[in-house]
């Protein structure tokens, strides 16, 4: 096993990132003209980019003190920015076996929920382009990180992470999505099949979130989120779903329940297969309550104690 202080400009190199991600969203192809690639993060904070890069070393470490020294490095581009900017420090990296461990500083436990699960994105893809690295683990001052229910994440692949490269973008799938909208009472969720048509460089749980803004299409049923809701980003890991809206999530008709509103999000997620628990944040803060008392901090599985038997009729979405 081999430790290896990070060396370079300042103090040391420094990682945040920026999602959804689509599921995390896609990612840029590689050059094919280029061995390797630097991957970034998209301007908009929604996927990983891939650049084609021509290291100077050869040796693994080299490889890995280099490819970890681009990742902080400003970019050129308005599309992508860097995945390592000024704030979380990598106190020091090893390798065991064909593990890369990174250790970061406590400044990286202070990243929103998705704008970390796009940094380790973007890292796990870079560093494991190297030959002898198969997966990467983080830590921060040497515990393992934990994901949102407080389990230690692990040594991390490309396969840990859910992506929709978009390498079909003109194709048009079919799929049918399970929605969940309030009665017009406000006190119930009501369930409403809908048949969607679909660029495949969407992701299903953005295209899950986006219909959920638009409303429903049933008479009997109303929407729980304001017009003005924006999705700022949505990534998926572990069967975790972390969703970013904007503050107009927040500017709510109080004429429907507070659970109801919060399910109908969480239940309307979880019907996709990939996807167990959701997260909730605010432009990125997950550190207040949805208007009186629950929590965004928490993890919250699906609740159907608040479903109606009855269904909403099945309509068909052309995108």
């Amino acid at each position: 096993m081999k430790m290896k202080r990070l060396t370079g400009t300042g103090a040391g190199l420094f990682l945040v990132a920026a999602l959804s991600f689509l599921t995390l969203a896609g990612c840029g192809s590689k050059p094919e003209t280029y061995k390797y690639s630097i991957s970034y993060v998209d301007s908009a904070q929604t996927r990983t980019v891939q650049v084609g890069y021509k290291p100077e070393n050869e040796s693994i470490d080299g490889l890995i003190q280099e490819f970890l020294e681009q990742l902080s490095k400003d970019t050129d581009s308005v599309e992508y920015v860097r995945t390592i900017p000024r704030g979380v420090e990598i106190q020091s990296w090893e390798v065991a076996q064909d593990c890369l461990n990174i250790d970061f500083n406590r400044a990286y436990d202070k990243l929103d929920a998705v704008a970390e699960i796009l940094c380790r994105l973007a890292i796990v893809q870079t560093m494991t382009q190297i030959e002898g690295i198969s997966s990467v683990s983080f830590l921060v001052r040497g515990e393992p990180l934990r994901d949102g229910k407080g389990d230690i994440v692990g040594s991390m692949t490309i396969d840990s992470f859910v992506e929709n490269p978009g390498e079909q973008i003109n194709s048009y799938q079919h799929a049918t999505i399970d929605l969940y909208f309030s009665n017009t009472e406000g006190d119930a969720l009501l369930k409403e099949t809908q048949e969607v048509y679909f660029n495949s460089n969407i992701a299903m749980e953005k295209l899950v979130i986006e219909h959920l803004i638009s409303g429903p299409k049933s008479r009997d049923a109303r929407k729980t989120l304001p017009d003005e809701t924006k999705l700022i980003n949505i990534a998926v890991v572990d069967g975790s779903c972390y969703v970013n809206l904007n503050e107009n999530f927040m500017n709510q008709n109080y004429e429907i329940q507070e659970p109801v509103v919060i399910y109908s999000i969480v239940n309307s997620l979880t019907a996709l297969s990939n996807i167990d628990r959701v997260q909730i944040s605010v432009n990125g803060d997950t550190s207040g309550v949805y208007r009186d008392e629950l929590e965004l901090s928490k993890m919250y599985e699906p609740d159907y104690g608040f479903v109606e038997l009855k269904v909403g009729k099945t309509v068909i979405i052309k995108e």
